[in-house]
């Protein structure tokens, strides 16, 4: 058993409301790794803030998905002003391209094998 936390966020059963934002790096750091951490950690703690999970190729493509209990949590959290700072900022240092998509889960489902291969 690995002690490791999972990657995946812990959601409730639906409907929740998901934000993808999918990304292309500009070169270099320029701060962008401690900005994200940052983010992450005030996204988490914000009211209605179910879980996050992102990734990130070495080509500086990536994507973060948000979970959001209803669509007035995240609504807030894009106005939180620590935020729309960091959002100036990868427009001007981080990013060369960005989308945002916000959508509501009506269904869910997960696979999980157990340890000795065999499906959960």
């Amino acid at each position: 058993m690995s002690s490791q936390p999972s990657p995946f966020a812990e959601t409730p059963e639906p409907p929740y409301y998901v934000v993808t934002f999918s990304s292309t790096r500009t070169e270099g750091d320029h701060g962008y790794g401690a900005m994200a951490d940052r983010m992450a950690e005030l996204a988490l703690q914000q009211p209605g803030c179910l879980g996050a999970e992102s990734a990130r190729d070495a080509g500086g493509f990536g994507i973060t998905n948000s979970y959001w209990a209803d669509e007035e949590s995240l609504k807030a959290w894009k106005q939180v002003a620590s935020h729309l700072a960091a959002q100036r900022i990868g427009r001007d240092r981080w990013y060369k391209q960005y989308k945002v998509r916000i959508a509501r889960v009506e269904r869910a489902y997960e696979f999980t094998a157990s340890d000795d291969g065999e499906q959960a």
